[in-house]
């Protein structure tokens, strides 16, 4: 199971479309995935669906944001030690094997990120909405996730093997896996990269205390924006860099 070139080419593409996907399910099933879970009165969005006055609401869309902070932070963490123009490369780089970090507990922490920012967020969705989000999710991630090993095993061969047999690929290991390499992260340049990552959390921590879809939409917009800018910015950089 592995993604074309053109997949991995324009994954951003991929996973909005797959968002927009999950979204649209209102339109088949127009109740919330919480408001449904709690059994709760309301309209069509989640915004008209909850009142203050419902707190099962609140604590579940503090849990969604509370993935969504996790997923944030662990994006962070992967980045700082990955490079964020590796991360946001359209083609995928071998020039050596990162085993720092939390590459010692999980081989693919930023897709883990990227599932678990999934199912934060996806409490926004309709229940149908949800397992869409989630589903198309998870094939993105495993197909991509195929092509880049699959690339990386036949560049780094035995070293890369090793590292598959000893570090789990999405479900981390509570403990190491490996020793400490010794590679010093860059705590900047991934606080930049992951913007857009972290004001998807601010949005979905102000939804779940305010329950305002209105601000949560501006948020999200912006996220998404902060993230494109992120990656045009990273590709220029390393335009210039190899000039």
């Amino acid at each position: 199971m592995r993604a074309s070139e053109f997949e991995f080419r324009h994954r951003f593409w991929v996973i909005i479309l797959i968002f927009f996907a999950g979204f649209s399910c209102y339109i088949f099933e127009p109740v919330n995935a919480v408001q449904w879970l709690i059994k709760a009165p309301g309209g069509t969005s989640p915004a008209a669906a909850f009142y203050p006055t419902v707190p099962a609401a609140r604590v579940i869309f503090a849990v969604g944001a509370f993935l969504v902070f996790a997923a944030a932070a662990i994006r962070t963490w992967g980045t700082a030690y990955l490079k964020d123009e590796v991360v946001r490369d359209s083609v995928v780089r071998a020039e050596r094997l990162v085993a720092d970090g939390p590459y010692r507990f999980v081989r693919n922490p930023l897709y883990l990120g990227s599932l678990l920012m999934a199912a934060g967020i996806g409490t926004l969705a309709s229940p149908i909405g949800w397992l869409v989000l989630m589903a198309g999710m998870m094939l993105a991630v495993l197909r991509l996730i195929g092509r880049e090993e699959a690339f990386l095993l036949e560049q780094q061969g035995g070293a890369y093997c090793a590292y598959l047999e000893q570090v789990p690929k999405l479900w981390p290991s509570l403990r190491p896996r490996l020793p400490a390499g010794g590679a010093e992260p860059r705590w900047g340049q991934a606080w930049i990269g992951e913007m857009g990552m972290w004001v998807l959390f601010a949005g979905s921590a102000d939804f779940a205390f305010t329950l305002n879809g209105r601000v949560f939409d501006i948020i999200v917009i912006a996220g998404l924006l902060l993230s494109r800018v992120a990656q045009i910015s990273t590709k220029r950089r390393a335009q210039h860099r190899s000039a």
